[in-house]
């Protein structure tokens, strides 16, 4: 493992982080000003960087843009006095991983290097730009099964009915079916129009799919070529084909079969060559059944259909997708990409994302510009994912799993920011088990705290109260683990063990939330 680098001109605050992280088997090496610094990383690149803001011949700030311009991957701490907000401020917008106040509390310290640690070292392996990675991303077997397919069909130009939720990326399927078709007639060599049925008015589709003269209609002041011509000798995408108008459908039927069309207000037939592929995240079979889509249409479509599964159906998907979004918005911002913890990955695993991809690429996107640091915690997602996970009990997903395993376990999920932190003013609360035999393993604890929590949580939000989430959590956490190193005899190695938290993180919390007062 490389050495972690603490530059400091203060010789006490090196040798006290050097003992602690020599404690905890971490190699460490020390500077005492930037200009050492800047010298050693021609030779070798740290693990991790912790520097001071003012030292003696440079600024932390200044070292800090340096080595980002060098090596943009490397999680850089700040270390700096408490009145120094505004150069906290500064090492944020420069891309520091987090800053540490002075005086800093030590485990607190070493808890956040090796926090730096782990995130330098997943970066190392799953991280890397949106120019080496490609349009799709998928470790999935259902996404497998979708790459497979398109390999298989770029050897033929047939056509492709492409089925599945909205914003499950039916646009790129069809883009990469395009990409790696054959480059002969209706190949990659030609172009790729895309047409949204479903966004265009129905007197204006019939124009934009033909054309029209001019003089057609109003408006019409010059001749206007429609998508098919425009597609002609390559690909013509047409998006959510289950709501064109069913008159339209004969028109789509006639030229998918022979190869003509008529412009609007036009008496010349005129010929074209496009591969088509269709989208829908219509039941097609179904609208058959209802009269409102052509059986002949359907069936000249459906020559090969690929399904595209929703996101709830390839979790395990989510955290390289969750990192290739964070890095394309931040190159679209032009700023320093953004990290995700593993809580909240998990957050966002429990979640269901009933847009599909597109909405994990929108909440991508809010996190690079609202995200507070540039480390991004639970508590930073946006609030509708926290207020799914907690009213999802009943679902099959993994965040019922977490509401329904262990009892308060559960509900801590729902509550928790996910690595612990919290803040705010505390409020009592009736959370407590009522008398009784004690709950089975995997049941939930009896029903009259859970009333209570949903009557505390209602009178705070009632009242505006601005921070119902951080009271709850608090008090919570608090109850919590006061509760299981009273178990424990206030051991609290064993009280992490049983709550299934790390040692670090429960001395934290206690510290937090003053139970050692």
């Amino acid at each position: 493992m490389k050495p972690i680098w603490i530059v400091d001109d203060d010789q006490s605050i090196r040798f006290v982080l050097e003992r602690a992280l020599a404690r905890e088997q971490l190699p460490v090496r020390s500077f005492s000003n930037p200009k050492d610094v800047l010298a050693a990383l021609e030779l070798e690149v740290p693990q991790v960087l912790v520097s001071d803001i003012r030292m003696p011949g440079g600024s932390g700030i200044d070292l800090l843009t340096q080595v980002k311009a060098q090596h943009p991957g490397l999680p850089v701490i700040v270390m700096t006095a408490f009145s120094d907000l505004d150069s906290a401020v500064q090492a944020f917008q420069g891309g520091a991983f987090e800053y540490l106040p002075k005086p800093f509390d030590l485990p607190k310290a070493v808890e956040l290097i090796r926090r730096a640690v782990e995130e330098a070292e997943r970066e190392s392996v799953n991280e890397a730009s949106p120019a080496d990675l490609p349009d799709m991303l998928g470790q999935a077997p259902a996404m497998q099964d979708v790459f497979r397919a398109i390999g298989r069909l770029s050897q033929s130009n047939v056509t492709v009915l492409i089925t599945g939720e909205s914003g499950t990326g039916k646009e790129l399927v069809a883009r990469a079916l395009h990409r790696h078709s054959p480059r002969g007639d209706l190949g990659s060599k030609g172009p790729f129009v895309a047409i949204n049925t479903a966004a265009i008015p129905k007197d204006l589709l019939e124009s934009e799919l033909f054309g029209h003269e001019r003089g057609a209609f109003t408006g019409a002041q010059t001749m206007r070529r429609g998508r098919f011509e425009q597609a002609d000798g390559g690909t013509l995408f047409l998006d959510e084909i289950g709501d064109m108008p069913f008159d339209l459908q004969t028109r789509l039927l006639r030229v998918l079969s022979d190869g003509q069309f008529y412009r609007v207000g036009g008496h010349q037939a005129l010929r074209t060559q496009v591969r088509v592929i269709a989208a829908t995240h219509q039941n097609l079979e179904e609208r058959v059944r209802q009269g409102v889509f052509r059986e002949d249409l359907f069936h000249r479509l459906n020559v090969i259909r690929l399904r595209l599964p929703a996101l709830r159906e390839r979790r395990e998907d989510i955290p390289q997708l969750t990192r290739y979004f964070l890095s394309k918005a931040a190159k679209d911002l032009g700023v320093e990409s953004k990290r995700i913890t593993d809580a909240a990955l998990s957050s966002l695993l429990s979640f269901d994302f009933p847009g599909n991809v597109r909405q994990l690429e929108n909440i991508c996107h809010w996190l690079t510009v609202m995200a507070p640091a540039q480390v991004i915690e639970s508590k930073d997602l946006p609030p509708e994912l926290g207020a799914s996970a907690a009213h999802a009990p009943t679902s099959t997903s993994p965040a019922s799993g977490l509401a329904l395993a262990a009892g308060e376990a559960g509900v801590s999920e729902s509550l928790s920011d996910g690595d612990g932190a919290s803040s705010g003013s505390a409020t009592t609360l009736g959370m407590h088990v009522s008398g009784g035999a004690a709950p089975l393993p995997g049941q939930m604890v009896g029903h009259s705290w859970l009333t209570d929590l949903e009557r505390e949580a209602r009178g705070l939000l009632e009242a505006g109260d601005p921070q119902v989430w951080d009271i709850l959590s608090q008090e919570f956490e608090r109850r919590l683990i006061s509760t299981a190193l009273s178990v424990t005899r206030g051991r609290r190695i064993e009280a992490a063990q049983r709550l299934g938290i790390g040692r670090n993180t429960i001395t934290r919390k206690i510290q937090e939330l003053k139970l050692d007062d």
